[in-house]
Parts: structure tokens; sequence; C-alpha cells
């Protein structure tokens, strides 16, 4: 299957991006990885994104879409992809019909993961990180410390990241909003757009996803 993920940030996508491109035996491919990739590989579209990223710059369109036109023509994918993060904007999305049919292929389906905006404030604002490692993380009303303040692993201080706190959490919904969300109404036109909640539990969430994928 060939399926882009879409939805808000705190949505999940992250998480079930992995679980599901397990479950459906395809790679699981994100702006991300792609940037950290070709940089660390010193390919050219790398330079040219570094060259952006080094100087404050966002890594234009046209470099975006050629690393996961490189990506997705990788033995790997041949049978099938998930897209997470990519595409960013209706220009990337017309970008990425474009590379597909040149390809002879189409994707199966778009992936909405649905979540209300308080709820994703909470979940965002709510994390606490450990100063002395970043991998552990917590959350002050899904999984919170033993002891308020305390990382339960290894004692460091827990603190709210700037880039969690709620202006900046509801800043980046804006943009989401006005820059990635129109892409549903494209995808919706082409009648791709798969719709589900994204609460609950991450298994529940996964298994929601594949039974709407399989219909």
């Amino acid at each position: 299957m060939r399926i882009v993920l879409v939805g808000p940030p705190g949505a999940g996508k992250g998480t079930q991006a992995a679980y599901l491109a397990k479950n459906l035996g395809v790679p699981h491919i994100s702006t991300g990885d792609l940037f950290r990739a070709n940089i660390s590989q010193g390919t050219a579209l790398g330079k040219q994104a570094k060259e952006y990223m080094d100087a404050g710059n966002l890594v234009p369109d046209e470099v975006t879409i050629a690393m996961a036109r490189d990506r997705m023509a990788q033995s790997d994918a041949v049978n099938g992809f998930l897209l997470d993060g990519f595409p960013r904007n209706v220009s990337q999305a017309g970008a990425l019909d474009e590379a597909l049919a040149a390809d002879a292929v189409k994707l199966d389906a778009v992936l909405d993961l649905e979540v209300p905006e308080d709820e994703v404030v909470k979940r965002i604002a709510g994390r606490r990180v450990c100063r002395n490692d970043s991998a552990h993380v917590f959350h002050v009303t899904y999984s919170p410390p033993r002891a308020e303040g305390v990382c339960d692993v290894c004692g460091g201080e827990l603190y709210q990241r700037d880039d969690d706190s709620e202006e900046t959490v509801r800043t980046r919904l804006e943009v989401y909003h006005t820059q990635t969300e129109p892409i549903i109404d494209h995808y919706k036109a082409q009648g791709l757009v798969v719709t589900i909640s994204a609460l609950g539990k991450v298994t529940e969430v996964t298994e929601r996803a594949m039974e709407a994928l399989q219909r």
C-alpha cells in the first residue's frame, strides 16, 4: 500500500507510522529521516538542504520533493510506503501526484488522524523531559513521574521544552491549519481520505487505522 499520513502536531503520527509500516510491511518515510540521511551521506540534495538549514531558511519544496522521489524509488519501497510529514502543503501534494503518475503508480489512501485541538495542547504542553537524558519523557497527566519534577529513571530534573509551551503549540497548530490541512481537501477530491479518531491507547488507534485501511 502507498499511504500518506496526516494530522496535527500531537496526533501521534510518528508512533502510528512506525506501527502501521511494520504491520503493512512497507517502509516508513519521514521528512526528518530524509533530511538526516541525505545530509549524513553528503548527497547533492543533502548539501543543498544543509545550506538552507544552516542559513536558518526553510528547505525549498523542490529539494524535499526530490529527496522523497529518490527514497520512494528504492527497492524496499517498490510495493508501497508510508509517508509521514510529506507532503506538507498543496504544492507538495501536487508534485507528489505528478511524481507517482510518472512512475505509473498511485496512492491507495490518505490516513487523517483526527484529534480535538484542546487535546493536542494537553498532550504536548503536558510533556516533561529529563535534563540528563531526553529519551526519558513523562507527562503530567498520562504518565506522571513518581515524584513531581524528578525523573523516575535517573533522578534528573524534569522540565518543559520551549517548543512544548502552550503558546508555541497553538502557533504550530495555526501553521498546520493554514499550510498542511488543505491537502486533506486536495485528496478528498480524489476519494483517498480515510479519517479516524486518534484518541485512545496507541494500540487502539493502530487497530482502528488498520481496519479503516483494509475496507
